[in-house]
């Protein structure tokens, strides 16, 4: 095992979780305890069901107790034998999120972009004024493409495509698509397998042999972790792949510390030591597989250990040891974390993960898979999302890409909405014309916190007539917009959740009233249609009076009860449910979703949208400063979620870079110095700790850090240079989040 000594040590790591459980009790004040706890008397609390409805694996069904109207505390649902009764140390801190000091409370408006001059205005007059500037639009322009949205993850939450359901009922607009998440690992596996389709996590506990590639799920998904320490327990080996020692690298037996985006070479290299070695397994490969023997030429041709060795900086034999163990064991998986694949050769390099997964028969087996993602429970009927165009609407001639979350089917209308690369927002906003971008509306997503390139974001912002921003708290978008909405917390709507990770479904019940004048997004919606046809009759299609649980009661149907075995979503009050599955493994049945019904490492596809048909190596993006910088996710949030919290910021005061100590001395810099980082986007100043956990040649700050009076940026570092792949099932390609430098100085 590596012997690198982790930043965070497992006392300090336990030592937090404690905290956060004390923190789910006592709101407020929680590190000194006031008083005695008093005993627990359910029969005191209302229970209700909720779900986390954020961006992350674990999608916890949450059960919140009430009483006198207020969420005292919430725990995991004992009924999910994924949560098993457990949350995450974020999630803990939901009990504070609806009575944050800091939280939007009413419609408020700005007198100037970034002045901090805000006024309490009611709803009334804040969609009289996004109402008149919609209408204005429509008359001057001809049409309302020169409204613009962008939304994405904050919510998952399926009654919130109530978001994409309003901007329909108005008419053809702009619409932001693709995803900076996880688009180029999409498109490969869908190359590969015709589908993106994990395991169930749970079955991780059948496997002999784990790689954890480019994943940190002791961060990121908790609840994963005990299955795999459980098949740890049991006898298999893991090994953990990823350019920073994490708490999961510390918990695996092997850590390997390759260099960044070199990952399509380690994973070549594997395989042609297992084909050298006569460990391919011929069933598979003979029978549910396409083109392994033009991928075995290449191999052949162009790969050598050696050469995956001074690629990726793993010594040779440490690559024979691992990738004779890996196809030994039966069953083995590999697990491919999102942040492998937001580079320039990312798509390629999951596509050769994938292809050493199947060729050692890994592939439709219990405990074994090329685990990514799937979205095989999302088969809502998106109740919400789907509005008519008012009639007379003009939109966009030349058809309309898709996200990856959009499951309606095409049609042959003669106008669509107009699609901009969600991940080049900047350049977009800008660049539109016929007609520009005037006016925009934000929900469930805080692009001055995630999109890239924020110097240029001002600047596009700034062109912008109007900006409207659906939120909970006062981030850098909000002060970059005009009009800031409230809206309402996961206690406070009705809506349901589903996974992309595990197999689970949970409701989301309210618990409480919404606290001051929140709204949800599909009340939002309401009181802009009730306002567009009291100044335009017929200008807006979106229902007025809509009771929210009919809404969500609307979005199951007789698919959804199939799958998860219920007659009726009220059985959901007794909480969560899990997929009825023939087998925990995908593609257990060997019929693929290719063209080929096989698993196609040639894929004609990949090679029709201008990639290379085989798996072949990726040359990684080259480097344009002395360093990399990586920006991956923080322990304490959800991209810039979590973060502000007052109880969260007791574990997390503020940002830092992470420097190697050799790296550190060659410059001058000391632990705590306040440094200045800086590349051809902008620069940031930031505390460094100098630290063994990232290599060399890197850099590391997490991703998202915002609070009262902070500066703080890391998007001023990072540009929008795409991924390889995304656009064939997310719309538009991923974005090269890892392949950024930049460099460093005291400051």
């Amino acid at each position: 095992m590596a012997t690198n000594k982790s930043a965070f040590s497992r006392r300090s790591f336990i030592k937090g979780m404690v905290g956060a459980g004390v923190a789910g009790l006592l709101p407020c004040r929680f590190l000194v305890p006031q008083a005695q706890a008093a005993a627990f008397d359910p029969e005191e609390f209302q229970v209700f069901r909720n779900a986390c409805p954020r961006n992350c694996y674990d999608t916890c069904s949450i059960k919140t107790y009430v009483k006198d109207g207020v969420v005292r505390f919430i725990e995991g649902a004992p009924e999910s034998t994924f949560t098993r009764g457990g949350l995450c140390v974020k999630g803990y801190a939901y009990t504070r999120r609806p009575y944050s000091p800091d939280r939007v409370k009413y419609p408020m408006v700005q007198d100037g972009r970034r002045s901090g001059k805000w006024r309490r205005v009611s709803w009334d007059e804040a969609m009289d004024k996004i109402a008149r500037k919609i209408l204005e639009l429509k008359e001057q322009d001809g049409n309302l493409l020169g409204l613009g949205m962008t939304k994405y993850s904050g919510n998952f939450g399926i009654t919130n495509y109530a978001v994409e359901g309003l901007m329909s009922s108005l008419g053809y607009t702009t619409r932001f698509v693709g995803t900076p998440c996880w688009p180029a690992g999409i498109d490969a596996q869908n190359y590969d397998m015709g589908n993106m389709w994990c395991n169930d996590p749970e079955d991780m506990v059948k496997s002999k042999y784990i790689i954890i590639w480019g994943a940190n799920p002791a961060w990121c998904s908790v609840h994963t972790m005990k299955y795999i320490m459980e098949a740890k327990r049991r006898g298999a080996k893991v090994v953990v792949v990823d350019p920073v020692f994490t708490q999961t690298a510390a918990k695996g037996d092997v850590y390997w510390q390759p260099k960044t985006a070199s990952d399509g070479a380690l994973a070549l290299g594997m395989a042609r030591h297992i084909l050298d070695k006569g460990m391919v397994d011929r069933n598979f490969t003979d029978n549910h597989g396409l083109g392994f023997g033009e991928f075995a030429d290449y191999l052949r041709g162009n790969v050598t250990v050696e050469w995956a060795a001074e690629q990726s900086g793993i010594p040779a034999e440490e690559i024979r040891q691992v990738a004779e163990e890996f196809a030994s064991a039966d069953p083995a998986t590999i697990w491919i974390g999102y942040g492998m694949q937001r580079h320039t050769n990312g798509g390629a390099s999951v596509r050769s993960i994938d292809a050493l997964v199947a060729m050692t028969g890994n592939v439709g087996k219990e405990g074994g898979g090329a685990r990514y993602g799937h979205l095989q429970t999302w088969g809502f009927n998106y109740n919400a999302m789907i509005q008519q165009k008012p009639e007379g609407s003009v939109g966009f001639v030349g058809g309309a890409a898709k996200g990856e979350f959009d499951f309606t089917s095409g049609s042959e209308a003669s106008y669509s909405d107009r699609t901009v690369n969600i991940n080049k927002t900047a350049q977009n906003i800008l660049d539109t014309k016929d007609p520009a971008l005037r006016m925009l509306w934000v929900s469930c997503k805080n692009p001055f916190g995630q999109d890239f390139d924020r110097p240029k974001l001002e600047k596009a912002f700034d062109t912008l007539e109007m900006v409207v921003t659906v939120d909970q708290f006062f981030n850098e978008t909000v002060a970059n917009s005009d009009i800031v909405l409230p809206v309402t917390t996961l206690f406070e709507e009705w809506t349901v959740n589903a996974s992309y990770w595990h197999y689970w479904l949970g409701l989301n019940e309210q618990a409480i009233k919404p606290m001051y004048e929140a709204k949800s997004n599909i009340e939002i919606g309401m009181a802009l249609s009730r306002k567009m046809n009291e100044l335009s009759p017929g200008s807006c299609t979106f229902p007025q009076e809509p009771d929210t649980r009919e809404w969500m009661a609307k979005e199951f149907n007789q698919g959804i009860y199939d799958l998860f075995g219920i007659d009726d979503w009220t059985a959901l009050k007794n909480g969560p449910v899990k997929a009825k599955l023939a087998s925990s493994a995908s593609w257990s049945t060997f019929q693929f979703g290719t063209p080929s019904g096989k698993y196609e490492f040639r894929s004609d596809i990949c090679k029709d949208n201008g990639h290379m048909a085989l798996p072949e190596y990726m040359e990684p993006r080259k480097s344009y400063d002395k360093f990399r910088l990586l920006t991956p996710h923080t322990k304490f949030a959800i991209h810039s979620q979590f973060l502000n919290l007052d109880w969260m910021q007791e574990y997390d005061k503020q940002p830092y870079l992470y420097m190697h100590p050799e790296a550190a001395a060659e410059k001058g810099i000391k632990d705590l110095d306040m440094v200045r980082v800086f590349n051809k986007v902008g620069e940031q100043k930031v505390v460094a700790k100098l630290t063994t956990n990232v290599a060399k040649d890197c850099l590391l700050i997490y991703e998202a850090w915002f609070g009262k009076g902070s500066t703080f940026n890391v998007q001023n570092l990072v540009d929008d240079e795409s991924a390889d792949m995304g656009e064939y099932k997310a719309g538009a390609p991923g974005v090269a989040i890892h392949d950024q430098f930049a460099d460093v100085e005291k400051a």
